[in-house]
């Protein structure tokens, strides 16, 4: 068998026996729909809400929240739609990045399209270390103090838009994740985050999730400020396949059946060998291509070796996981430490360890050698030379998965 795996914006060869190969999976295919007449349809048909004209009428401006670069929301097919309604009101962007860094100018073509030098002089980008920047709205049932950037207090009304796909640890990116982590500060961030390290909080999980459970409880700060919520459901093609809007909570509920209809991919078996793939934009770097890693040990036995295959563009990313891993020695010490003490980032390297606590974890990646090896990772730079290694290392019986999309895929075994 002949594949052509995603590598960043590249593809790279991978030439693997048929009989190795246990199931390549990507997102599941489903119909090719229209997306202007979805779009239309979710903000005309919105759930417990005005219609998206009807919430403009009396606006006195609008901050339109958008996710950042690591996210494949289509923001700029959704603001193509939508463009002479926002026009006729004060408006305003500001990129929801979390913990994350500012765009690059390349993310930010990504996130705008072709409209980017139009709007460039409306668009802010929050930044969760400037205290500044920040406005105390109330604390959550659990404590979680909820700072957000004053710009989406200060405006009259607020246009969410997002995308609902699996999270890791979060159940499912979309609607309350554009105010927190999107616009909260970094303080609020690390008291939400902690929760990621219980066990409830996972991929799919939403009832009993103590992270989303205190996103929504954290949300009720907010709830005197008019928002209207464009959510999407992307398919394998990164094309629109359904839409919702509205509520912030009800629209992102409405639209987590599409989602597992997209991607929730059923897998005959577990492998000893599972390739996960983080494309673009999710392989920006190693703190976002870790949730291939997170999806991949769905599909995989253990004692055996996962592949992450991402580009890691721009390095490491945010540096609290890795300090972390690369200050144990073993992958216990990492959950122990982690056990005693929590900083923003270190629920990221507690999910890796414990993959790593049960698991070989190996990376083709453009990242330095001896900076993987650091934290437990085996490196190559060629993705054939290490599944041919891997193959030789499990025997003669191992079988491969192949997670082409391994970021937001969750696979789920059959047998």
């Amino acid at each position: 068998m002949r594949l052509e795996v995603a590598y960043s914006k590249d593809k790279v060869p991978l030439e693997i026996a048929d009989d190795r190969v246990a199931s390549v999976v990507h997102p599941n295919e489903v119909e090719k729909r229209d997306a202007g007449k979805i779009l239309n349809k979710a903000m005309n048909n919105p759930v417990n809400s005005k219609s998206f004209d009807d919430f403009l009428s009396d606006a006195k401006d609008i901050l339109l929240i958008v996710n950042d670069g690591t996210r494949p929301t289509p923001t700029a097919k959704v603001l193509d739609l939508i463009r002479d309604r926002i026009e006729k009101v004060p408006f305003r962007f500001i990129i929801a990045t979390g913990i994350h860094r500012a765009p690059t100018e390349e993310e930010f073509q990504f996130i705008f399209g072709p409209l980017y030098e139009t709007f460039k002089d409306k668009i802010y980008v929050h930044d969760a270390r400037k205290d500044e920047d920040m406005v105390h709205i109330g604390t959550s049932r659990n404590g979680t103090e909820m700072y957000v950037n004053k710009l989406g207090m200060e405006a009259h009304k607020i246009v969410l838009i997002g995308s609902v796909e699996p999270h890791y640890f979060g159940g499912y990116t979309g609607g309350r994740k554009s105010f927190l982590p999107g616009i909260a500060s970094f303080k609020t961030i690390e008291q939400n985050h902690k929760f990621a390290l219980k066990p409830e909080s996972r991929s799919l999980a939403l009832e009993g999730n103590p992270v989303h459970e205190d996103m929504i409880d954290a949300l009720r700060t907010i709830e005197d400020k008019e928002v209207f919520s464009i959510q999407t459901v992307l398919d394998r093609d990164r094309d629109i396949y359904d839409a919702t809007a509205g509520h912030i909570h009800d629209s992102f509920y409405a639209a987590i059946e599409s989602a597992k209809k997209v991607f929730c991919v059923s897998v005959p078996e577990k492998t000893d060998i599972v390739i996960s793939v983080a494309p673009y934009p999710m392989d920006v770097d190693l703190y976002q291509s870790q949730k291939a890693i997170d999806n991949g040990k769905l599909a995989l036995k253990d004692e055996g070796i996962l592949i992450m295959v991402s580009k890691c563009r721009t390095g490491i990313g945010e540096k609290a996981f890795y300090d972390l891993l690369s200050s144990c020695e073993t992958p216990g010490e990492v959950l122990d430490k982690i056990s005693k003490d929590y900083k923003l980032g270190w629920h990221k390297a507690g999910k890796m360890a414990e993959v790593m606590a049960r698991a070989q974890v190996w990376a083709v990646t453009d990242l330095k050698d001896e900076d993987l090896e650091k934290i437990f990772i085996k490196p190559y730079k060629s993705l054939q030379k290490a599944v041919d290694d891997a193959l030789a290392e499990k025997g003669k019986d191992a079988k491969v998965t192949i997670l082409m999309d391994g970021s937001i895929t969750v696979p789920m075994v059959s047998g």
